[in-house]
């Protein structure tokens, strides 16, 4: 399986991310997820999930931040168009990101779904790693990443990592 994000001279374009434009900000946070394009998803595929993480960070706040989880993309879903999160989210349910936090204190209102790359200090290299699953998990909107492990535990048919940088 591979996948593949669309970057413009080597970084996430700035619509999503720290320089995307005001109608596109909730609470000073970008909110319009990136297209993905899946390839190749093995037989028996029944769902995708996504997670799109940023290990820089933990210089800077010392942790991993989660921008964005999602899980039960349907298998048929090979092309995540661009602000899936908001657009789609009645067709798969999405996770807290680490606004969710109590050590964050975050706006509820970008507390789950896609939160873009702010990267404070310098460019940061992001990790966005897909999974084709063959099952749909029991999972609700809201749900925390070791939720989605712990579920997609025995269930991964494959996995495609992309590293996505956006600049600071």
């Amino acid at each position: 399986m591979q996948i593949s994000v669309p970057l413009i001279d080597g970084f996430l374009a700035d619509e999503y991310g720290k320089y995307a434009p005001a109608d596109l900000m909730v609470a000073d946070h970008p909110v319009k997820s990136f297209p993905i394009h899946i390839t190749d998803a093995p037989a028996g595929t029944k769902s995708f999930a996504l997670v799109f993480i940023d290990f820089d960070s933990t210089p800077v706040c010392g942790f991993t931040w989660i921008h964005w989880l999602a899980a039960n993309i349907p298998a048929t879903l090979t092309d995540i168009p661009a602000d899936a999160s908001r657009q789609l989210k009645t067709q798969f349910v999405q996770g807290k990101n680490s606004n969710a936090g109590r050590l964050v204190n975050g706006d509820p209102q970008i507390a789950s779904g896609y939160v873009g790359p702010q990267p404070p200090d310098k460019a940061h290299d992001y990790t966005l790693t897909v999974y084709a699953l063959d099952t749909v998990l029991p999972l609700e909107n809201g749900y925390w990443l070791n939720d989605f492990l712990h579920a997609a535990e025995g269930h991964v048919l494959a996995k495609a990592k992309a590293t996505i940088p956006s600049r600071a």
